[in-house]
């Protein structure tokens, strides 16, 4: 029995490449949506995975730039050396800690901010784009501000303390006072961010619900805590995520303001890493410390993903 493409006289290569053709230009929903996200896959994998997996690779290697030995595999022993490193536990809870501290601490500013800059005034205008002000600022002239701001001799919170009759600190020789610089300086500049992040959620909320929760007889507080932070949950899980995944990272402030002094206590492990890497030329150590921190900016993100999840 003859099939349909002798039949026709198509030849059944010719038959399929027509269909495929036709497929290809009259695409069902899922391949345009594959076609669309091609580009932006191949992108992402040129600038992300490849770059990853190489630092992956390289920390199961010994690759020291100054030992003039070649690159040779080391298996775990990076990752082992690590676990025996005081510093690395060290830079990794000072990490820690000023994510604990600046995170939580940025939120409650920017929230503040952010209900200031909503307010009905005539001129808000200048308040949001004062806004704008510390999140523009680059992070290492941020640093270098308050560096001087903290300055035991002529910094201006010592000037302030003296006029209030308080003993002027010397705030860079001690590690408790360094680290609470430090933090200050983190949350004044990150706050910013948190508050434009929060206000463009503000700004979302229908003023109806408002005028609704007045007719019924509610005041500001309890407005505050049945409309605008419930409402707001989407903006402030988005603000937390990108804030504490750049937490994680802290590099910046504390290397200008303090370099990691007094000897280690303000040092992050961002800042660990540059050590190994680029004054130490230890490859192989350093992309190690750097698969620890992928890994710990890779948790946090999972666990805020899987509060929207659950919040959804």
């Amino acid at each position: 029995m003859a099939t349909v493409s002798e039949t026709s006289g198509i030849p059944a290569t010719s038959e399929s490449a027509t269909k495929w053709w036709t497929r290809f230009l009259d695409p069902s929903e899922r391949t345009l949506a594959a076609l669309l996200l091609m580009p932006a896959a191949l992108l992402l994998s040129l600038i992300i995975v490849y770059p990853v997996c190489r630092l992956i690779w390289t920390s199961f290697q010994n690759l020291s730039l100054t030992s003039g030995v070649p690159a040779s595999f080391a298996g775990l022993e990076n990752y082992v050396l690590m676990l025996e490193d005081p510093v690395f536990w060290e830079t990794t809870w000072n990490t820690v800690l000023i994510t604990l501290i600046t995170v939580p601490g940025a939120l409650v500013v920017g929230l503040a901010l952010a209900l200031m800059a909503n307010l009905p005034f005539k001129t808000k205008w200048s308040i949001r784009l004062s806004l704008l002000i510390p999140w523009a600022l680059p992070l290492s002239f941020a640093g270098l501000i308050f560096a001087w701001f903290f300055h035991s001799e002529y910094g201006v919170v010592n000037a302030v303390l003296r006029r209030v009759g308080i003993e002027g600190v010397i705030w860079f020789n001690s590690a408790n006072w360094a680290f609470a610089a430090i933090c200050l300086t983190i949350i004044w500049k990150t706050s910013s961010f948190m508050a434009l992040i929060i206000l463009a959620g503000l700004q979302t909320i229908p003023r109806s619900l408002y005028e609704a929760a007045e007719v019924d007889g509610a005041g500001r507080l309890r407005q505050f805590f049945e409309i605008t932070l419930p409402l707001l949950k989407p903006s402030i899980v988005v603000a937390l995520i990108f804030r504490t995944i750049t937490a994680l990272q802290t590099f910046d402030i504390p290397f200008t303001m303090t370099r990691g002094g007094p000897g280690t206590s303000t040092a992050t492990l961002a800042m660990y890493i540059h050590q190994n890497t680029v004054d130490f030329l230890d490859l192989g150590y350093g992309s190690a410390l750097a698969v620890v921190m992928f890994a710990l900016s890779m948790c946090v993100t999972v666990v805020y993903l899987r509060m929207i999840r659950a919040k959804g």
